[in-house]
């Protein structure tokens, strides 16, 4: 059924999705004057950010996004005007090997894996061929394969080595601050100028040129932030479908991750390790686990990314609780209970249905190909749709703003089109 006229009640933008990305675009429509609804599944703001307190705790808990990864312009100008300053994190890693904690630099050691892609110039292969290709050293190769599946939540034997190769040239190794109090008063500070619904599933998104309607609201245009799991999975609906979206989708993948955070009576790792902030542990479901540090505090998070966290997802929070400090026992050689601890499984979260976004084998240009905005009425936006910072904070707020502006520049082409 045609969409006729918008009523006098309509919004000029409906934004879906209130995460970093959704709030980007909806923050920099309504400077522009924009009148702008944001439409929001889950009872608050924040999406794929979600910043938790514990009791007892000094320090925010992050559930979701933790680092700034690098100096994105975006984030840092968004530091600046909320008044939040950037805390370092400490670096320092040790990893157990045949029962002995050494020193390690875990993306140092990933790097090493990507100094010869000249056989990616001729194909892309998966990651896991790649490595193939190359003769390289135990570690090298351990943390290699640890990397991709914990920092970019990707499967080695699906993503693209091409991608991967490209990303650490700059990404990898780069400084890490975290937001001080945490991702959920920084984008907390965005919501100015502009409406937001939230507890509202949308369920189908209805379109045609120049006019949308998403639960029970009319808009002559929508900013999609879906997260690339939920586009994938079918669950919100399209009329009419997303045919032009079809081969992007497919050419991207959504990587699992699960994070455990534990609040211990005492930060019993300070005995041994007192100033080092990453563990590594190759083998265990939790391969890696982190400090607070330099902020110093008894909390360790546990992390699992890609197969890692595919083979956990959909377990008990009491059964992850175990396998994580099944983890730390295997670094530590400490079997200590939290006084406290948190669990999200995103894959297991319907409004995600993952952590973040990959390059699968062959899918060079797929990012840009979701991005592209359809019949001047849907556009695109959300991490998995920058090709430069994607899976991070960063790449969300990057594209939250490319769409707005994409939108002001199509209102700006219109208006010189009609002047005299």
């Amino acid at each position: 059924m045609p969409l006729r006229g918008l009523r006098k009640s309509s919004y000029e933008v409906i934004v879906v999705g209130a995460g970093a990305a959704g709030l980007a675009a909806a923050a920099e429509l309504a400077r522009a004057g924009r009148s702008v609804l944001i439409v929001e599944a889950r009872d608050r703001v924040g999406g794929r950010c979600h910043t938790r307190r514990m009791p007892g705790l000094a320090v925010p808990v992050e559930l979701g996004a933790e680092f700034i990864h690098g100096r994105p312009e975006v984030t840092l100008s968004l530091l600046r005007r909320a008044g939040v300053a950037g805390v370092d994190s400490t670096r320092t890693q040790r990893f157990v090997d045949r029962g002995r904690l050494r020193p390690v630099d875990a993306f140092a050691e990933a790097r090493k894996a990507t100094r010869a892609t000249a056989v990616l110039k001729k194909r892309d292969l998966s990651f896991e061929a790649f490595l193939n290709t190359r003769r390289l050293g135990k570690t090298t190769r351990t943390f290699s394969r640890m990397v991709v599946q914990g920092f970019d939540a990707a499967d080695p034997a699906r993503v693209s080595a091409r991608d991967i190769a490209a990303e650490w040239k700059t990404a990898l190794g780069s400084s890490q601050m975290r937001p001080q109090g945490g991702y959920g008063p920084l984008l907390a500070s965005l919501l100015k100028g502009f409406s937001v619904k939230l507890d509202t599933p949308v369920r189908e998104i209805r379109w045609q040129r120049g006019a949308v309607e998403i639960a029970g609201v009319r808009a002559r245009q929508a900013i999609i932030t879906l997260p690339l799991g939920v586009l994938q999975s079918g669950s919100v609906r399209f009329s009419p479908p997303l045919a032009g979206k079809r081969e992007a989708l497919e050419k991207l993948a959504c990587g699992p991750v699960i994070r455990v955070a534990m609040r211990f009576r005492e930060p019993f790792w300070e005995e041994r390790c007192p100033n080092v902030a990453f563990f590594h542990s190759p083998r265990a479901p939790f391969p890696t686990f982190w400090t607070p540090l330099p902020m110093r505090a008894p909390l360790l998070t546990a992390w699992a990314g890609g197969p890692k966290a595919a083979r956990l997802t959909g377990f008990s929070e009491q059964k992850l609780l175990r396998q994580a400090l099944a983890s730390v026992s295997s670094v530590l050689g400490k079997n200590a209970e939290p006084a406290a601890f948190l669990v999200h499984d995103w894959q297991a979260d319907p409004y995600a249905r993952g952590g973040y976004s990959y390059v699968r084998v062959g899918g060079t240009g797929a990012r840009g190909e979701l991005a592209a905005p359809l019949e001047e009425t849907l556009y695109f936006a959300g991490e998995a749709t920058d090709a430069e910072e994607a899976g991070t904070v960063g790449g969300a707020l990057r594209s939250g703003i490319r769409a707005a502006r994409e939108i002001m520049q199509l209102r700006a082409r219109r208006a010189c089109a009609r002047a005299p």
